[in-house]
């Protein structure tokens, strides 16, 4: 018989999605809304802010006095939908049936979803935790369970590793970490990385009759597109497969440009983003180099016209890439409580590699697909929710990681 999600989980699921928690803004409203609801049931949160006071991570722990226990992770920011063509409110958080995926013109079967911003990515993950607390609590494990939700992972995973290193400083060393990022219940066990940078081109301006007495911002920034475009050819075409990925090679690509003030004005300045996507065994660090040093190459000319000329990096985000394998014990683990023989890689980047480098074995299992995520009228069916419920719940009964 089919799991069915409980009232006390789709109510919370529905409190947090109407919480407007996009990175732009603040997420201390679900934040204190968590800390509350865990102080009623008597366990004490850690919040760790940013630097402004308005956003917080939050750590508690559910069952104290166990050793050391197995984190339950997920991000309380969403991605924003500005010009998305909705046609509910994002906010809504309204249960509507829809005709299921698999079903046919004679069966018809009911599909039950939830809707809203943040309703695989990955809010609903964190309200079935929340609704299961007490069920952790009073749990005969003999591990604890640590409850890990982090602020602006949409926006390169910062909040989480603020999170980690108070964890550090408080002495807490977790047996292990569930990501319940949207996996459609199957247990991933990779993914890429995700780094990102910003390039500024200083030039000199000129009349455009008189180009060489200029520097063009716009032509030298073009060069570099130009070298990330060659190596996105490069790793297409050489780079060692790694099978299981939708695109089974490192990518590189720019995804902003802009330059120029005037047809007839040398553009003096030049601004263009990019971002390489890493297989687990490939190096963003070295692939980052190979920019720098082909941009300082190209800057040699462009000073001699003008010694204020060059080029600038800024890194926007690092999210390392993520690999696991079947044979670890919180893979095991997970399948067993979601019933799955699986695993999976992902394409999407998590913050399972910055809880793996920090020495904790993780594994990446969470409702709903990613193939909502980020879009308009995004969704959660009912039954995944359920799923959910059932494997956490099976995690407060588990007696060993193994």
């Amino acid at each position: 018989m089919p799991q069915v999600l409980s009232s006390r989980s789709l109510e919370l699921a529905q409190t947090l999605l109407r919480m407007n928690t996009v990175s732009a803004n603040s997420n201390l409203e679900l934040i204190d809304f968590a800390r509350d609801h865990l102080a009623g049931l008597g366990v004490r949160s850690r919040l760790t802010y940013n630097a402004d006071k308005t956003k917080a991570n939050l750590f508690a722990t559910l069952g104290a006095g166990k050793k050391a226990g197995v984190i339950v992770s997920g991000h309380t920011d969403t991605v924003p939908w500005d010009g998305q063509a909705w046609s509910v409110d994002p906010l809504s958080a309204i249960v509507q049936d829809w005709p299921a995926d698999d079903a046919d013109a004679d069966s018809a079967r009911i599909e039950p979803r939830l809707y809203g911003r943040g309703a695989a990515d990955m809010k609903s993950f964190i309200a079935i935790a929340l609704a299961n607390a007490e069920r952790f609590i009073e749990s005969d494990s003999p591990f604890a369970v640590h409850f890990a939700f982090s602020y602006d992972e949409e926006v390169g995973c910062f909040g989480v590793r603020e999170l980690i290193a108070d964890m550090k400083d408080q002495g807490i060393k977790p047996l292990a970490c569930i990501i319940g990022e949207p996996t459609l219940m199957v247990p991933a066990i990779a993914h890429k990385g995700v780094y990102r940078y910003k390039c500024c081109v200083r030039g000199k301006e000129a009349h455009s009759s008189l180009t060489p007495q200029s520097v063009n911002a716009i032509e030298m920034a073009a060069r570099v597109v130009g070298k990330l475009r060659d190596m996105a050819e490069g790793f297409e075409r050489d780079e060692r497969r790694y099978e299981g990925f939708d695109v089974p090679f490192s990518t590189a690509s720019v995804g902003q440009f802009h330059g120029g003030i005037a047809d007839n004005v040398v553009p003096r300045d030049a601004e263009f983003r990019y971002e390489f996507r890493n297989l687990p065994t490939a190096d963003a660090a070295r692939m980052q180099k190979e920019v720098a040093d082909y941009a300082s190459r190209t800057e040699a000319a462009m000073k001699k016209v003008a010694p204020e000329a060059g080029f600038s990096f800024e890194t926007i985000c690092e999210i390392p890439s993520f690999l696991s394998s079947a044979d670890e014990p919180v893979t095991r683990l997970a399948q067993r409580l979601a019933r799955e023989s699986r695993t999976t890689l992902v394409a999407f980047g998590t913050e399972a590699g910055l809880f793996k480098n920090a020495g904790i074995p993780t594994v990446v299992c969470g409702p709903g697909s990613i193939t909502q995520a980020h879009q308009p009228d995004e969704y959660v069916t009912l039954e995944q929710l359920a799923r959910c419920e059932q494997f956490l719940q099976g995690l407060a009964a588990t007696k060993e990681i193994r």
